[in-house]
């Protein structure tokens, strides 16, 4: 009885001290979850630029009110009153996305160094692929589209906003939801926030996760003075600025690549996929942002805390 009692006891012990298998799928899910929790300004910094803004709309419709009261608007001068601002709302959302995500990419793998919870977070049924791939989500895929629902949104109280300020002014409501055009807007807007702040960056993220994966010390200025030190090398000894221009295209976004032949360089030409996804810089970007992260990887594999 005793030798069955402990051959169970022996045979079941390895079988609670290991961890249960975790789905991929279900485990890049949790791991998403888990820098939505811990890093909140994803989404605090997004909001607080879309209220910051509406503040200063509601302030400068109010004044546009008395003068539109003091002299009618022509179509031009309306169309500058009532479409631009819009974009301008999109702008700032999107730019202080772009700043969360550069800030948020430093840090993501050197602050679980810093604090030694990497040695924590390494105990769980996680893959460092998974990790690493969980935090590149977050600028790549995530605040895009947080960016977006909060440019749709800020644009909607905006209309509405404007349509009860406005009222009896002489403009015209209608057209005022005319000349918006929500629907395609929005759609234009989603369009460019996941192919340039998402396909296009995606090696500049790949980069500081990199640095965020190795960086001793100050990661930020590891990210940042490589760049300036290879364009100065550069300028001094050649007398050529290939790689400042390089980056400059990168930052800059594909406008003029992207452009057709012979046609306008704007924003609208941007928006072809035909000339999208056949630009070499797309292909060669993603793959530089591939090797990017299996280094990332491998870091984190073997590096510990600080």
């Amino acid at each position: 009885m005793n030798t069955q009692s402990n051959g169970m006891t022996g045979s079941s012990t390895p079988s609670q001290g290991t961890p249960a298998a975790v789905p991929a799928a279900r485990a890049m899910y949790w791991s998403v979850r888990r820098e939505l929790w811990e890093n909140r300004s994803i989404y605090i910094a997004p909001l607080a630029a879309a209220a910051v803004f509406l503040f200063g709309f509601v302030i400068n419709m109010v004044i546009a009110r008395r003068r539109i009261g003091a002299s009618l608007l022509d179509q031009a001068q309306q169309h500058n009153l009532l479409a631009t601002r819009y974009e301008s709302s999109a702008a700032l959302i999107m730019g202080t996305a772009l700043i969360v995500g550069v800030f948020y990419s430093l840090d993501a793998l050197y602050g679980e160094r810093r604090d030694r919870s990497i040695l924590f977070w390494k105990s769980l049924p996680v893959s460092d692929l998974t990790t690493v791939l969980s935090k590149l989500t977050i600028p790549l895929v995530i605040l895009p589209l947080l960016s977006f629902v909060i440019s749709l949104a800020t644009q909607f109280i905006m209309l509405l906003l404007s349509s009860v300020i406005l009222l009896g002014s002489g403009v015209s409501i209608a057209a005022l939801w005319t000349e918006v055009s929500f629907f395609h807007v929005s759609l234009v807007l989603l369009y460019h926030i996941l192919t340039v702040h998402g396909l296009w960056y995606a090696p500049l993220y790949g980069w500081l996760l990199l640095v965020s994966a190795w960086a001793p010390r100050a990661p930020f200025l590891w990210a940042f003075l490589p760049p300036f030190v290879i364009s100065g090398v550069e300028k001094i000894a050649f007398n050529t600025s290939h790689f400042l221009m390089l980056l400059q295209y990168r930052l800059m976004g594909p406008g003029e690549a992207m452009a057709p032949k012979g046609g306008p360089k704007d924003f609208m030409a941007t928006l072809i996929p035909e000339h999208f996804f056949s630009t070499p810089g797309l292909w060669t970007g993603l793959a530089l942002a591939a090797v990017f992260l299996a280094a990332a990887v491998r870091l984190r594999r073997y590096q510990g805390p600080i």
